[in-house]
């Protein structure tokens, strides 16, 4: 663990790069499910501003300063150009990346992934970070974890629900605030300057993502792939860690795609290019 500016970034292993974004009430812990895939490769993930241990910040969070985030995360490790894997507003965040500065990312693999918030959905957005200050976290934890996962990881995978639970509470009630108020003036990168192989991948039970929205999505990003896993709600690698590893270990590995067997995936939709092999 080492601090630049006050972010917290974990850097471990070798290999080809990848940078992992979490979303809203993540942390680098979002990714830990899914570190079986990304064996072979060097591993750099951090806690967005307002998030996890990251918490201290000032002034208003933005999509730019999360863009800005990311890059310092990368020059902490050394990494010039790399696999990015995000989880929900980290995918907003990545399609930014991809689309500003496509040098600096050779794929993306998106989880729980949205180009922008919906425009009804912000004012609850906004609503929710009033609340946060307010009320603090515990309302918000109970609230979204009724909304956020599907029926069976509530009544079958009680160790995701606590790990929910714990990544929400544990954040700082103005850090999530200002995290929201960023979420909700976020808006859609420019989709066709993203060059890069993209797998895209939901929940059937996905309230923020849902399975109709990321293939309207994929149909954006030229050559796009998009999965569908069953009985999923929008913590895709929390609640399906071995379906998400199968998934990026296919992408990554350029073999081709398959249909998968319906208890792991819902849907599928053709390759449109075989991504670049990365070491996982």
């Amino acid at each position: 663990m080492v601090f630049a500016e006050r972010l917290a970034i974990e850097i471990d292993g070798d290999g080809e790069p990848v940078v992992m974004i979490h979303g809203l009430g993540g942390t680098t812990n979002t990714f830990t499910p899914l570190l079986p895939a990304f064996v072979r490769n060097k591993r750099v993930r951090f806690d967005l501003p307002g998030c996890g241990r990251s918490w201290r910040v000032e002034g208003p969070l933005s999509v730019e300063k999360f863009l800005e985030a990311t890059k310092r995360a990368m020059a902490a490790a050394h990494v010039e150009k790399a696999h990015v894997v995000a989880h929900s507003m980290g995918t907003i965040v990545a399609a930014h990346l991809a689309a500003g500065d496509p040098s600096a990312v050779k794929s993306l693999a998106l989880f729980g992934p949205l180009l922008a918030p919906p425009d009804q959905a912000r004012a609850n957005i906004r609503a929710r970070a009033a609340k946060a200050r307010q009320e603090g976290m515990q309302g918000i934890a109970d609230a979204l974890l009724q909304s956020s996962l599907s029926s069976e990881s509530k009544a079958k995978r009680l160790s995701a629900v606590a790990f929910v639970r714990e990544s929400l509470m544990g954040q700082d009630p103005d850090g999530y605030a200002r995290s929201c108020e960023a979420l909700a003036e976020m808006q859609a990168a420019d989709t066709s300057k993203i060059t890069c192989p993209t797998l895209l991948v939901t929940g059937d039970e996905d309230v923020v993502s849902p399975p109709q929205s990321v293939r309207m999505m994929g149909q954006k990003i030229a050559g796009s792939r998009v999965e569908v896993l069953r009985g999923c709600g929008h913590w895709t690698p929390v609640e399906k860690p071995d379906e998400c590893i199968e998934l990026l270990k296919q992408f990554y590995g350029g073999q081709p795609w398959r249909m998968f067997s319906s208890p792991m995936s819902a849907s599928s939709t053709p390759a449109g290019r075989s991504p670049t092999p990365a070491r996982s």
